[in-house]
């Protein structure tokens, strides 16, 4: 079975007009994100996005399952990108330069100092990044990535260079994990190998190249969500191109033809 996902058009001032193609027309619009909605609603543990970005999003932290909950959310917000285009300066900002303490922070989210504590990697594409809850991040522009994550609409905004939007920081200091993430697992992905990007505690997310074996993936016993990157995927009579996202009951039908790849994740 096949259950195509339905796109969620978001707007955003960092966003973009050269969108691809294969999402639509959109005119001057600038694009920032789109969301893929699932059937189960907040209910989902997932959620897939890809974001277009023009400039730097602002500089946050998500909880953790814990102390989202607490909150009142349903879980917390691990989440993972993909680079799929980047141009040549573009980076990502992923933990702390050097620890800090939460005062500290506070002046520094408050003076707009964060920006140099932030640890920004250059980013290219077909690199792989894992944001863990708790660390202090931040998109940079000239980025198009796709974003797995926890279903979680928590995000504590610390630095957001002006723009008129509240800021979080009793709630954002209180999750934060200050500690630098050096170490955080980021790495590059072969567009023609299988891999496993992900396994646990939050979701598993595997890389599938044409041809893969259907082994790799092994049993899961749950709903899949399939993201194409490329064209060339179908599943049984039904082609997804780029630019859709599928819940499949199993991998048994999907086809794969030279060239093609897709993410494929489902919760832990």
């Amino acid at each position: 079975m096949l259950t195509r996902l339905p796109p969620h058009i978001v707007e955003k001032p960092w966003g973009r007009t050269d969108i691809p193609a294969a999402f639509g027309d959109f005119g001057e619009r600038r694009i920032g994100e789109i969301w893929f909605a699932h059937p189960d609603g907040d209910a989902a543990p997932l959620m897939i996005k890809f974001l277009f970005t023009s400039e730097r999003l602002s500089i946050q932290v998500h909880p953790d399952d814990v102390r989202a909950r607490a909150a009142g959310y349903a879980r917390g917000k691990d989440e993972c990108w993909l680079i799929l285009g980047a141009e040549p300066d573009a980076e990502l900002g992923l933990g702390l330069r050097a620890p800090a303490d939460v005062p500290a922070l506070r002046a520094a989210a408050q003076d707009g100092s964060i920006i140099d504590m932030v640890d920004w990697r250059p980013a290219h594409a077909d690199e792989f990044f894992y944001n863990a809850a708790g660390t202090i991040h931040a998109i940079g522009g000239g980025l198009t990535l796709v974003e797995v994550q926890q279903n979680a609409d928590c995000t504590y905004r610390l630095f957001d260079y002006g723009r008129p939007r509240d800021l979080h920081l009793d709630d954002g200091l209180a999750v934060v994990d200050a500690a630098p993430s050096h170490d955080a697992p980021n790495c590059a992905i072969d567009p023609a190998a299988n891999q496993r990007l992900v396994d646990g505690p939050h979701f598993h997310l595997l890389h599938l190249a044409a041809p893969f074996d259907r082994d790799f993936v092994g049993p899961t016993g749950q709903s899949l969500t399939l993201v194409p990157l490329a064209d060339g995927c179908r599943i049984g009579d039904e082609p997804l191109p780029f630019g859709e996202v599928a819940l499949l009951d199993d991998i048994s039908s999907l086809e794969m033809a030279p060239g093609a790849r897709a993410l494929l994740c489902w919760a832990a």
